[in-house]
């Protein structure tokens, strides 16, 4: 086996695609200590810069004292602590439906999702460039899977049209897509599935917190919500902690509780945590300032990449892709950027398609406009030395 291992790794190593793991020595803010190094941090998904907030502190502190570190059981044994009800009816009212059910982590929400409700008699019609998690359920239903073409309204609906019969059929895709920083067209694939009887699940874990009047992601932007069946999301991003969810009708949220396995089989997540994700919540709901910093310096850095000369795709969110193609020469920028004092990871296949290797970048509401400043002169730095610009 460990010849297998090796021989797997050197190749890896050989193709510019090895990872490895960096540590984080402070919080999550936006300077961070990296490997004993100081560095502005643009690799976050903590676009609204919560996870240090003293009100969420509070509340995993409080909920600590009365409930304990830890749930003991999953949620349908001994673990469902009434913290999780709170949150949940919380969660439903934010997103505007029925009801709502929180998971572990976001990546379980999407594969226990997809894989109860969708089966080997149904269809899945699923965004060239969605998560891995999305992926990954769509694969384990079992469904026949077609792919459109990243945000394609027109050849979505030819692939509609032309596609077998099934049982049941359904669209998914991400709101705000996670390494292009794009925006699905939303009130387009709303008519979509209306006109042809597809069930419609948007990912809002990018969107979340960050789209809206209110934060409530990318339906919510667009005037929609009310097309979309399933709304999936995440507390661990914009909101700062670690979970996801589904809001959607009580039927749904009565299914998901009774067929998603990555629910039922998965311990419940710690006290502290649903407290803080409850906060959270509260915090986004009333935080028009937070998002507004955020959109003043997310404007202000992308067009000055753009000035500069940097491809930066088709970004319009917070997340903005600086293209490199090559994962070698991606990784070299990466590791210039460090040495310089700035924390912006190369994203490589095959999370991103091949020749389109890039450093993602991720603003937060929370930058000073000296961080913004400095993070531009060593992209620069690095898009000239390195033949970029």
């Amino acid at each position: 086996m460990e010849d297998f291992l090796l021989n797997a790794l050197k190749k890896t190593d050989q193709e510019g695609l090895y990872r490895t793991l960096q540590s984080l020595e402070t919080a999550q803010s936006p300077v961070v200590v990296v490997g004993g190094k100081r560095v502005i941090q643009f690799s976050s998904n903590n676009y609204l810069g919560l996870t240090n907030h003293p009100a969420l502190k509070r509340a995993a502190q409080e909920a600590i004292e009365r409930y304990g570190v830890g749930t003991g059981a999953s949620r349908l044994i001994a673990g469902n602590l009434e913290l999780y009800e709170q949150l949940e009816k919380n969660l439903a009212r934010f997103k505007g439906t029925e009801s709502a059910i929180v998971f572990p982590t976001g990546y379980q929400t999407n594969v226990g999702t997809i894989s109860a409700l969708m089966g080997e008699k149904d269809l899945i019609f699923s965004d060239a460039l969605n998560h891995a998690s999305i992926v990954d359920g769509c694969r384990l239903c079992g469904a026949k899977i077609i792919i459109y073409p990243h945000r394609d309204l027109d050849a979505l609906e030819q692939l509609i049209k032309t596609a077998p019969q099934a049982k049941n059929r359904m669209i998914i895709t991400d709101g705000v897509f996670s390494v292009d920083g794009t925006i699905a067209p939303l009130p387009g694939l709303v008519e979509l599935a209306g006109r042809y009887g597809c069930w419609l699940m948007v990912d809002e874990a990018h969107a979340t917190g960050v789209l809206g009047n209110r934060g409530r992601g990318t339906a919510e932007h667009f005037g929609v919500e009310k097309g979309v069946d399933i709304h999936m999301g995440t507390f661990s991003k914009a909101l700062g902690s670690l979970g996801g969810y589904v809001a959607g009708s009580k039927n749904l949220i009565d299914f998901l509780i009774n067929k998603s396995r990555s629910l039922i089989y998965t311990t419940g997540l710690p006290p502290s945590v649903v407290a803080v994700n409850r906060a959270a919540l509260e915090l986004v709901e009333n935080g028009l300032d937070l998002r507004k910093a955020l959109w003043e310096r997310v404007g202000f850095f992308r067009n000055e990449l753009n000035r500069l000369g940097f491809n930066t795709f088709s970004s319009e969110a917070q997340i903005i892709p600086v293209i490199i193609g090559d994962p070698v020469k991606t990784m070299d920028v990466f590791q210039y950027l460090f040495s310089r004092g700035v924390l912006a990871y190369g994203v490589r296949p095959p999370t991103v398609p091949e020749g389109l290797s890039r450093i993602r970048i991720a603003v937060m509401a929370t930058h000073g406009w000296d961080d913004l400043y400095f993070g531009l002169q060593v992209l620069e730095e690095a898009g000239k030395r390195f033949g970029i610009i």
